[in-house]
């Protein structure tokens, strides 16, 4: 059966992105553990620029995002579209220069991040020739992707795939206008918008990283490995579908809940904040879908550690989804945001939602790919206790602290002047900023454990592929 699958589908790329994934995170949460720490305690930085936060903390985001979501994504598409479509990827060698060139960019990042080479736009701070080499890897990326579905041998096209696609599409266009710049060095330009077209653009990119690559894409992770991991259909194929047009025609319009009291136009505030609160409609849609695909058969949550990341990722996108819209609307946003409450919603969605999700995704994977079962359930469980554990830890922090922190910034005394200076306000976050970097500490925990029990298990499979190739030799002797 293994054999049988091997031929008929393309595995190959797919391993490689899947380890380099768990690589990744390994790689990324370590550095947002030491930014975290550098805040807590400033010496850490050591006065070197190339370990400041401002150049360390876009190398922290890109990795996660880019290095550990961007393999997440493309290994696990790469994977489910050929099961759901029934046939190999269309281009086995466009798949590998997909995997080549996107760690390539990927270790352009780390190099020129640290040396403060930066564009300074949230979430796209690579500079122009990067930005063309990541156009190219993901069209092609795109492009294979849509020419495996285009020959499928099924008639119709599983929602995950859909959610897939639409990512793709949305961050090709999102990504190629946000970068727009006029480069004035090898590794300088300026964007070619300015003023408030260029933070409406910016943010219309930013929000939409997270609701599009972030959000729709690890929504057709989510809307396979949920229903095979748990193997029950999904609770509701129409309610998915409602799903993906809702995110689809929605999400685009809420970048400007970013913008609240600045000189964006109030009305772009208010229907950002407007149709985010309307979002909740489809989010919760979705959760409700995932969680609803257990129906009679809650009772494996006892046994299947991987299908307990799958469905506390979902808890954690049920409240993220929630949260987003409520700090949207005006009044909650004037207390919210630039505190550190913001940090904390962006990682109860990060860590709980993206990353839970991708987890469970890839010890699926791992058994799937390699023919064999995972070196240590045990530690499978350690992973999901100190992930679980280190995520709370962190939003817990980071929703005190920034509440704390908008109450302070607009006390005001008797006399109508503030109550306290912005040092006082930096200075009673310390016990919170040290209690982000306990929580992201057990949290990168959790990842070393995955990453050794990961590299084990291929270990394990090459070892019983040694041993079944000399049995097979041996049976042909004789």
């Amino acid at each position: 059966m293994d054999a049988a699958a091997e031929q008929k589908y393309d595995y190959g790329v797919v391993r490689w992105f899947t380890v380099m994934a768990v690589v990744y995170l390994v790689v990324g949460a370590l550095v947002g553990v030491y930014i975290a720490s550098e805040l807590a305690w400033p010496f850490l930085n050591f006065d070197s620029p190339y370990l400041s936060f401002g150049r360390l903390r876009p190398l922290h985001t890109n990795a996660v995002i880019f290095a550990f979501g961007g393999c997440v994504l493309m290994a696990t598409s790469f994977y489910s579209v050929q099961r759901t479509c029934a046939t190999r990827l269309w281009s086995s060698k466009m798949a590998w220069f997909t995997f080549v060139g996107w760690n390539l960019i990927i270790v352009s990042a780390v190099i020129t991040l640290p040396l403060g080479l930066t564009s300074a736009k949230e979430y796209a701070e690579l500079e122009w020739p990067i930005d063309i080499a990541i156009a190219v890897v993901w069209l092609t990326y795109m492009f294979n992707f849509i020419m495996t579905i285009a020959q499928r041998k099924t008639s119709h096209i599983y929602v995950s795939n859909w959610f897939f696609l639409g990512m793709m599409v949305m961050i090709t266009y999102l990504h190629v206008v946000n970068s727009l710049a006029i480069p004035v060095g090898m590794f300088k330009s300026y964007s070619i918008f300015s003023g408030v077209q260029d933070a409406m653009i910016q943010w219309w990119w930013g929000h939409n990283a997270v609701g599009f690559y972030l959000t729709a894409g690890f929504l057709g992770i989510m809307y396979y490995f949920v229903p095979k991991q748990a193997g029950r259909p999904v609770y509701s194929y129409r309610l998915s579908v409602i799903h993906f047009w809702g995110l689809m025609f929605g999400y685009v319009w809420l970048g400007a809940h970013h913008l609240q009291y600045t000189a964006l136009p109030d009305w772009t505030g208010s229907l950002g904040a407007a149709i985010s609160l309307a979002m909740i409609i489809p989010s919760w849609g979705g959760a409700v879908n995932g969680m609803m695909t257990l129906s009679g058969a809650w009772d494996k949550l006892r046994t299947d550690y991987v299908l307990r990341f799958l469905i506390m990722s979902l808890a954690f996108y049920a409240m993220s989804t929630f949260e987003g819209p409520v700090m949207s609307i005006k009044t909650v946003n004037a207390l919210s945001h630039y505190t550190d409450w913001t940090i904390g919603h962006v990682h109860s969605g990060a860590l709980g939602w993206v990353a839970m999700v991708a987890i469970g995704a890839i010890y699926h994977l791992m058994t799937r790919l390699f023919h064999t079962e995972l070196w240590s359930i045990k530690l499978v469980n350690a992973h999901f206790w100190t992930a679980t554990i280190g995520t709370v830890v962190y939003i817990v922090a980071m929703w005190v602290s920034g509440i704390m922190q908008g109450l302070m910034w607009r006390a005001y005394d008797e006399y109508g002047t503030l109550a306290y200076t912005f040092a006082e306000s930096v200075e009673a976050m310390h016990p919170y900023y040290a209690m982000r970097a306990v929580g992201g500490g057990i949290f990168l925990l959790g990842a070393v454990l995955m990453l050794f029990n990961i590299l084990m298990t291929v270990k394990k499979a090459s070892s019983e592929g040694s041993l079944q190739r000399a049995r097979t030799a041996a049976v042909a002797t004789a």
